[in-house]
């Protein structure tokens, strides 16, 4: 893999890591990543990745580098494959991760499958984690070495003939060397802000987004709150109204606005959606011990398993959950060894061997409190 494509944001990340692979010996060509054919409406300033802000600070980072830099509108396809999956899924009651989407349908399908098209073979980013050879040849995905920046979680989703095409140049270092690293280079973005939540929705009010988008998809009662109820899960008492499924999520606590506390005087939290009635169902924080995981669409890094103790990861940055995975086909079933709280369809599990990923499931379906004898 001599010529290869830099994903470069406008962020440190990416521009460290563009300039480390120009230096191994890469022959580099930047390109940024044109999301929207509106860019001043996806997020403004350096709180997100996808305007015209970013691009600027990626070309003035490739110049400084010495690299080819073009954009490449993928416009279209981000929107059919990430905001729309993220709109469908809270339609439906789920928790959608459009980071893990956008890595999976644009960053390493749509980008690589041009590059390779172009004559590429392959495509740098500043992910945090990296690729080995093991010795029968397969190459595997492992976590970076800083726990705290590893982004092993949203790059799940990636197959083996993807990963053989990847480069994570950072995976050894910790994010304060890389701003330094990037400030001895001449690079403008050193001390830049990383970005956060999620990049196509303007101000960060996610409720807010969905309440102008959804209509078509959840019915105008429902966006109006003329349909939606919060209950009591254990007594059926009607505790509230609200605007819209989708303004909430499982195992959420803040923003439920009941009114008047629990009869233990325990906070309550969201325990399931029902999108087709506008129920939203709260309780105590015990009703949301999940036991066992049903998944659906699974990504596998390598050969797939049929079944494995492992560990899984269901939320970027949060804690690993010992478990046992079983894989019928498309089906994948996590027994928990550690239970989890607060767990939502949509969301990802990924699966873990030690530091190695391999592979991942978006989940369907949860079970509470449920003890299955181990094989």
């Amino acid at each position: 893999m001599r010529r290869v494509i830099a994903a470069m944001s406008g962020g440190v990340d990416s521009a460290v890591a563009a300039a480390r692979a120009k230096e191994q010996g890469y022959d580099v060509t930047g390109i940024h990543l044109a999301l929207s054919r509106n860019p001043a409406s996806y997020r403004s300033g350096a709180r997100g990745c996808c305007t015209i802000e970013d691009a600027n600070d990626a070309r003035r980072a490739a110049d400084v580098i010495g690299i080819p830099f073009y954009v490449w509108d993928l416009s279209e396809e981000f929107h059919h494959d990430v905001v729309e999956d993220f709109m469908d899924t809270y339609a439906a009651g789920g928790t959608p991760n459009p980071c893990l989407r956008c890595n999976e349908k644009i960053k390493f399908a749509a980008v690589l499958d041009r590059a390779l098209r172009l004559g590429f073979d392959g495509v740098v980013t500043g992910h945090y984690a990296t690729v080995r050879t093991a010795e029968d040849g397969t190459v595997e995905l492992h976590r970076a070495q800083d726990a705290a920046k590893d982004q092993s979680y949203v790059l799940g989703v990636l197959t083996q003939d993807q990963l053989r095409h990847s480069l994570f140049p950072l995976w050894d270092t910790p994010k304060p060397l890389v701003r330094e690293e990037a400030d001895r280079r001449g690079l403008r973005v050193a001390d830049k802000p990383d970005s956060h939540d999620i990049c196509f929705v303007a101000d960060g009010d996610n409720a807010g987004w969905l309440r102008e988008k959804l209509p078509d998809r959840v019915g105008a009662e429902a966006v109006a709150g003329l349909a939606g109820r919060i209950v009591d899960d254990a007594t059926g008492e009607e505790l509230g109204r609200h605007e819209g499924t989708y303004g909430f999520t499982v195992g959420q606590r803040k923003g439920l606005r009941i009114g008047r506390p629990a009869p233990d005087g325990k906070p309550r939290f969201v325990l399931d959606i029902e999108p087709v009635s506008g129920t939203v169902r709260v309780g105590g924080r015990e009703r949301l011990k999940v036991t066992a995981i049903t998944g659906d669409r699974p990504r596998w890094c390598g050969t797939a398993p049929t079944t494995l103790d492992a560990t899984v990861q269901l939320r970027a940055h949060g804690e690993e959950h010992r478990c046992r995975v079983t894989v019928d086909g498309d089906r994948v079933e996590i027994d928990l060894e550690d239970p989890a709280y607060g767990i939502a369809p949509g969301q990802a599990a990924v699966i873990y061997d030690g530091s190695r990923v391999v592979g991942s499931a978006t989940i369907t379906a949860t079970e509470r409190d449920v003890t299955r004898p181990r094989a």
